[in-house]
């Protein structure tokens, strides 16, 4: 609205400055050069210092003006943009606060990188090792580790059928849940890391360019909460595999009762004969 206010005023003062210039234009073309005042004098400097004259009031009264209302509309604007839309306080308080979180989230990552292994003996260091290292890479290292300490499946000869499909489930639940917590700990690493370098572009960030960062700091919001989406679906899947578990365990009782009971109605009818 500002700007067609403007341009309206601006386009007005042109026309009018036009006309007059045309005016003074054809009254000297169209005026007789042989023509003189009664002291000699040449009428086309009275006249063009009459000509003169008007253009000088009218740039006074049509441009002047105009264009010190269109000063004083932008002067408006940019103390409206200063105190209010980037008020240079609040920027500088913004700017100290990143400043301050940075020291915070160096504090995070060295909390993060404390070390926490626990483990005394070879094949559980191994373990250990592959579960806090935070890297994808030791992924594939999971599985001969985790037989290594709680054992493989047992062969059949040593356990029927049931029993070693239920082992073999927990197992790979177990080791599903590690590889994922490894998929977790190097996610969030590489959260820390873009918080840190979005938090040092808002201690150099321009107020124009605040909407880019907060859309940045957005998407990895988003992200982090899909990353957390993806450690509760896999507690979920522990929960589930510990409640299998114990039905099948109830059920392998249940089992076992059926066939104790039958084998002793076998030997009661056996010594009644």
């Amino acid at each position: 609205m500002k700007n067609r206010i403007l341009d309206r005023i601006s386009n007005i003062s042109r026309r009018r400055l036009a006309l007059t210039a045309v005016a003074v234009v054809l009254i000297l073309v169209l005026l007789p050069t042989s023509a003189r005042s009664q002291f000699g004098l040449d009428p086309c400097c009275a006249i063009i210092s009459a000509g003169l004259q008007s253009i000088s009031g009218l740039l006074k009264s049509v441009v002047a003006k105009p264009l010190g209302t269109i000063q004083q509309f932008e002067q408006q604007a940019a103390d409206f943009e200063q105190q209010v839309v980037y008020p240079a306080a609040a920027i500088n308080q913004a700017r100290g606060l990143a400043a301050q979180f940075q020291g915070q989230f160096a504090q995070l990552r060295q909390l993060s990188q404390i070390a926490v292994a626990s483990a005394t003996l070879p094949n559980p260091q191994r373990l250990e090792q592959a579960l806090l290292s935070r890297t994808v890479s030791a992924i594939p290292n999971v599985s001969v580790n985790y037989s290594a300490v709680y054992g493989p499946v047992m062969p059949a000869t040593d356990a029927p059928q049931p029993v070693r499909d239920l082992v073999d489930a927990t197992d790979a639940e177990a080791q599903a849940a590690m590889k994922k917590a490894i998929e977790i700990d190097a996610l969030a690493d590489l959260e820390l890391q873009a918080a840190e370098q979005i938090n040092q572009q808002l201690q150099n960030a321009a107020p124009g360019s605040a909407a880019i960062l907060e859309a940045q700091t957005s998407a990895w919001l988003v992200r982090a909460n899909a990353y957390t989406q993806s450690a509760m679906a896999e507690l979920v899947r522990v929960r589930s595999i510990e409640l299998a578990n114990q039905g099948a365990q109830l059920k392998f009782s249940a089992g076992h009762t059926v066939t104790i009971r039958d084998q002793n109605g076998q030997l009661m009818q056996q010594g009644v004969r």
